[in-house]
């Protein structure tokens, strides 16, 4: 919203500064965005008068004017047709800087004569799109004045930033009315007198649908004999200052008016039209030609204003250009309606298409301030164009609008945090337009019909607190337990954010999707639940919570194989739903390797993703969040989504901490992805907690003694896990393992059948002194028994 400070002081009558309205617009909740001071580019141009103009000697198109600057008289070089002796222009001297172009100006020679300056065109001071002539300014004004003062472009501009719940402000006298009730100046009063018709309105008005919302209330007056030409430089002015381009006299009052009182409204060249207007729904295959030069297909959502020919206008968005004013317009009709809110937006959304119009019909009007406004527009258009009015036709009625909300005064203090008086509270709420009726302990109060925002006894606590001055509320320091502040974050952050750093650096890709996706790819993956269904999705295909992070990657890997990209790693941090209670959902972290995880060379082939890459990423996660693998135990067993020879599952005893695996193939048939996919999940919700504060990481001790490798190969039965052996190989001595590590893996000749052979490394890291052969032998020997113990197995020869 925009205006300048000298438009904003026709309707607030203070003596205020422009900094103070500005800071104290940004306590109400206006943000101001910018002011914009227009005169310092144009500081160096001065009123200048031609003395004498003559041809140039050396160019027809050319004159050579003598120009009186205030201090001297300059010859000046001039290639505009309307430059003559006697006229008052703007004179650029040498050294300033042309706004258009953004060049310093310089005397120079121009076919042989120094021109010492420059007389200057609208165009190029960027005032106008005018670049025929150069401005001629009117009599009165003393060569060598600032032109800015002269042509009152010393005003600045505000601009300021207005809340979509505040309409009420997207106008001049609203950003007035809210600093008056702030105390910085008066309101000034507003001259909405009726004006009297001479004669009967002509043409009426159908209120024809599409239903009552869409227009409940429609005024429209005749205007004839009027003389539609240019309208005065004040007028032009203050819409040239917002960015608005001046066209005529009738198109500039409804321009200003919208931007003055915040009131849209249209006129039509009657003699245009034919026969009686009828409010309706579009009809199909009806288009409109706009005042913006396009056409615009319609349907029947979309509220038209009709004459017997057809659509004039697009009711709250824009207007038509059949029925437009132009210079020969002698008649016209003038039109103040409320549309419907909703339908407005919806109209201009299909359309593409934004108008000041639109922006303010869709935030809802003033719905008592129609016929004001019609009578307000009626003056102006009798002032500037003349004619004779005729008397009001009105269609519909006034939608009802007021309310009463109960106001304690006391809940400024508990929701607001600040002590104020009642009898100060009631005077703010008058202040901005309210009725309050003091009854008991509380107040009645009745909103205004400009403030369809305030909706309850939690908004009148937020008007008297702006009002009243947010600075006013104490501040108070946030008590504190110790002298060293809390950490910044909670354990389970700090757990998130290593688990996402890691499974970065294991060369996976974050991904972020969506907490939803289609019901038949939930069921893939136990979903479904009927409680998790959405009740209005963004889209059909995403219409049930999400039971696994795991399918919204699956659909991540196939768009990137559709595009060429088969191989690729993806990982995910975010909620699974078990069912629609706050504990029904959980924090996971999964992942997903598709096509290859190292592709071919010359020395080794390509090899595709595997159990053992999604079980190597989900240990990682684990151990990042610090769960040690030596302490989980593997499952083979995982849900029904992942193969069931190729899956499994990390516990900490009857606690699921994750589930990895290759993706089961008919899963990855109903996805429609293609080629050899693992993933895993790791619940970090069900990962134990850290230990209790103040237990310290035990101190780094390096041994400066050499480690000892032995390597053991355990004939075993086929169906013993590793995961027994290499647990019995840890126990025997804890402090003395530095490591155990499975490295192969045998089935076949030379094995009885229904036999493996599982061979491992352990390596040992004494602290105290050197092992001795003796003390490795018998180590030997007792690892050998702990696993043959554990294993049923034997020591393989």
């Amino acid at each position: 919203m925009k205006t300048t400070f000298g438009w904003l002081k026709t309707h607030l009558e203070t003596d205020a500064t422009l900094d103070v309205i500005v800071g104290k617009l940004a306590m109400l909740g206006l943000e101001v965005e910018s002011v914009e001071d227009r005169a310092k580019p144009l500081a160096p141009f001065v009123v200048g008068r031609v003395l004498e103009a003559k041809r140039h000697p050396d160019a027809d198109k050319l004159q050579l004017c003598l120009v009186d600057t205030g201090r001297e008289k300059v010859e000046v070089v001039c290639g505009a047709p309307n430059a003559r002796a006697g006229m008052l222009g703007v004179f650029a001297p040498p050294g300033a800087v042309i706004p258009r172009t953004g060049q310093a100006l310089k005397a120079s020679k121009i076919r042989g004569v120094v021109s010492n300056g420059m007389l200057c065109s609208g165009y190029e001071l960027m005032l106008s799109e005018d670049h025929e002539g150069i401005i001629e300014l009117p009599e009165g004004l003393r060569p060598g004045e600032s032109f800015v003062k002269a042509a009152g472009l010393d005003d600045p501009v505000l601009d300021v930033k207005v809340t979509p719940n505040r309409a009420d402000c997207l106008s001049v006298r609203g950003l007035a009315r809210d600093l008056a009730a702030a105390g910085l100046g008066k309101l000034a009063p507003l001259d909405a007198a009726p004006v009297a018709g001479s004669f009967p309105c002509p043409i009426a008005v159908h209120l024809a649908g599409p239903d009552d919302k869409a227009c409940p209330l429609f005024l429209g007056r005749l205007v004839r004999g009027l003389k539609n030409g240019p309208s005065p430089a004040w007028l032009q002015e203050r819409l040239a200052a917002i960015g608005l381009r001046p066209i005529s006299a009738l198109v500039d009052i409804t321009n200003f008016l919208t931007f003055d009182l915040g009131r849209p409204l249209h006129v039509f060249d009657a003699g245009k039209l034919e026969g009686d207007l009828a409010v309706r729904g579009a009809r199909s295959g009806e288009t409109l030609g706009a005042l913006n030069g396009k056409t615009y297909e319609l349907d029947s959502g979309m509220t038209v204003i009709a004459d017997a020919n057809g659509v004039l206008s697009l009711g709250g968005v824009i207007g038509g250009e059949s029925s437009g004013c132009t210079a020969t317009t002698t008649d016209v009709f003038i039109e103040v309606a409320l549309f419907d809110p909703l339908r407005t937006a919806t109209t201009g959304r299909k359309l593409g298409l934004q108008s000041d119009a639109r922006y303010r019909f869709e935030r809802g009007l003033d719905p008592e301030f129609v016929r004001p406004s019609l009578e307000i527009a009626t003056r102006l258009i009798l002032e500037l164009c003349g004619g004779r009015p005729s008397e009001i036709r009105v269609s519909g009625a006034v939608p009802s609008w007021r309310r009463t909300i109960r106001f304690r005064p006391d809940r400024v203090r508990s929701l607001g945090g600040l002590e104020v008086a009642a009898s100060e509270q009631r005077r703010i709420l008058h202040a901005l337009g309210c009725a309050a009726h003091e009854t008991g302990d509380h107040f009645n109060v009745e909103p205004p019909s400009w403030r369809a925002d305030i909706e309850g006894e939690a908004c009148l606590v937020e008007e008297v607190l702006r009002v009243h001055g947010y600075d006013a509320i104490p501040a108070e320091s946030l008590s504190r337990d110790g002298a060293v502040p809390a950490p910044a974050l909670t354990p389970a952050q700090r757990r998130a954010g290593m688990v996402r750093r890691t499974l970065a650096a294991c060369g996976l890709i974050e991904a972020v999707s969506f907490s939803f996706l289609a019901l038949k790819e939930a069921a893939l993956f136990g979903g479904g639940d009927a409680k998790l269904k959405l009740m209005n999705p963004i889209s059909s295909d995403l219409d049930v919570m999400r039971p696994s992070i795991l399918p919204n990657l699956l659909a991540a890997v196939r768009r990137n194989a559709d595009r060429g990209l088969p191989d690729i790693a993806l990982f995910e941090l975010g909620p699974r739903y078990r069912d629609d209670t706050p504990e029904g959902q959980d924090l996971v972290a999964g992942g997903v390797r598709a096509g290859a995880v190292r592709r071919k060379t010359w020395d080794e082939p390509a090899r595709p993703a595997s159990v053992f890459d999604a079980k190597t990423d989900a240990l990682a996660a684990l151990a990042a969040a610090g769960v040690a693998a030596e302490s989980v135990q593997l499952e083979a067993a995982a849900p029904g989504w992942y193969h069931p020879g190729r899956s499994g599952t990390l516990r900490q005893g009857p606690k699921v901490l994750a589930t990895f695996g290759e993706i089961h193939p008919a899963v990855l048939r109903a996805m429609a992805v293609e080629g050899p996919t693992a993933g895993f999940e790791v619940a970090l919700d069900a990962v134990p907690e850290p230990r209790a504060k103040g237990a310290a990481r035990p101190l780094l001790k390096l041994s400066s003694f050499q480690p000892v490798s032995r390597d053991f190969a355990f004939v075993v039965d086929a169906d013993v896990p590793a995961e027994t052996l290499l647990r019995a190989a840890r126990g025997v001595d804890k402090k003395l393992i530095a490591e155990v590590r499975l490295f192969d893996l045998y089935q076949g000749r030379g094995l009885p059948a229904g036999k493996k052979s599982l061979a491992i490394g352990v390596t040992l890291q004494p602290t105290e002194t050197t092992l001795t052969d003796a003390e490795i032998e018998g180590f030997s020997a007792k690892l050998v028994a702990a696993v043959e113990k554990a294993t049923g197995g034997t020591l393989r020869k």
